[in-house]
């Protein structure tokens, strides 16, 4: 228990700090009471604002924030995890964008060409979008095990590669939609009712099927990598590569199978965008989530169940972020904090520094006993 709070508390610290350096940035630009206020508004924005509620206002305060806020929750998690995925096998997936844009173009195209009830046409689409997004990452694994080429350099190009082959392109020639009148209209067709994701609470918020998704898979992928065979040889395999291979890991097959895991759950994200709440593949893809997902995955300390935690968290940031333009605070705020507290993040050799000096502080408890030199030469 210890060694896993030791492990959580760099990233506690580092949003909690992110949270306050952004506090003390509103109050030197304003006020301070405003600093607060802009905080409860972004609260109340992605939580619901519950003092209404119970003074008397309809559900719909309470329902509509907890929905976009699950939505925002389930696209991060989706991608935290690709991102967290690709980690376990010592891989860094910076390509997460683009495999969530090719899974939002399958998933948009499935949903729109082909006809089939509606059990079977969602997950035709999801399947699609997953399939899409790991290819796409797969393009990368095989770059990084046939020819040496670095997965930041292959997966960095290859976003490059989706969004002029996607957005440059397809939307915008081939699987340009069209209007019942025969003019174009921005982005793919229309996907059918049958491929909509059902909304779980009807016309009372845009929540879907897309959250308890996203949160059954990163059950799924942590069951995989703490529980299987094959999930214990991925982490084998991210620890070191060649004690791994010398003791029998087929180490080239773990590698791909974790970046094509990585590019469908990002795909997936992908999915769950167009058939969630776009309806079609929008001009362009301009939510950043393929990169927020870095954010989410190190904030998690790269574990499925911490990325999901993180993605819930700023999940409710990114949807209350809005409400703080009421106070004139720019709506921006919470990708600032989220900024922030990666960048704390990254130092966490120095929070595991200040912990250590803390717990051998006097008083704080005996001090470890001082190791005598072994004269026993090592063994190799």
């Amino acid at each position: 228990m210890a060694e896993r709070l030791k492990a959580i508390l760099p990233s506690v610290l580092s949003v909690l700090l992110a949270l306050a350096v952004c506090w003390a940035l509103i109050a030197f630009t304003m006020t301070s009471g405003t600093a607060t206020d802009a905080y409860l508004q972004m609260l109340w924005g992605g939580i619901g604002n519950w003092p209404s509620f119970l003074d008397g206002a309809a559900a719909t305060v309470l329902t509509r924030p907890l929905g976009e806020s699950a939505m925002k929750a389930a696209l991060l998690t989706l991608t935290g995890l690709s991102v967290a995925v690709a980690f376990k096998v010592g891989l860094f997936n910076i390509g997460a964008q683009g495999q969530m844009i090719l899974g939002a173009l399958a998933a948009a195209v499935v949903g729109a060409q082909l006809s089939l009830p509606s059990a079977l046409h969602v997950p035709a689409a999801l399947l699609g979008a997953a399939l899409a997004g790991a290819a796409w990452a797969g393009l990368a694994a095989l770059l990084k095990l046939y020819r040496g080429v670095h997965e930041v350099i292959s997966t960095i190009m290859l976003n490059w590669v989706a969004v002029s082959l996607v957005d440059n392109w397809l939307v915008i020639g081939p699987l340009r939609g069209v209007a019942e009148a025969g003019q174009s209209i921005t982005g793919t067709a229309e996907i059918q009712a049958t491929a909509v994701l059902p909304r779980l609470l009807g016309d009372l918020s845009r929540l879907n099927l897309g959250f308890p998704l996203a949160l059954l898979l990163a059950l799924a992928v942590w069951a995989w990598l703490a529980r299987t065979r094959p999930g214990f040889e991925t982490r084998a395999v991210g620890l070191g590569a060649e004690a791994a291979r010398a003791a029998g890991v087929p180490v080239a097959r773990r590698t791909g199978v974790a970046m094509a895991l990585a590019g469908a759950l990002a795909g997936l994200a992908g999915a769950v965008l167009v058939l969630g709440t776009e309806g079609r593949y929008p001009g362009t893809l301009g939510a950043p989530y393929g990169f927020d997902g870095i954010a989410i995955a190190l904030i998690g300390n790269n574990h499925p169940l911490g990325a999901t935690v993180a993605a819930l968290f700023f999940g409710v940031l990114r949807a209350g972020g809005t409400r703080m333009q009421l106070l004139g605070v720019h709506k921006s705020f919470p990708e600032l904090i989220q900024g922030l507290a990666l960048l704390f993040v990254a130092g966490r050799m120095v929070w595991l520094a200040v912990l250590r000096r803390r717990q051998a502080s006097p008083g704080s408890g005996p001090a470890p006993a001082a190791v005598t030199p072994s004269t026993e030469a090592p063994r190799v």
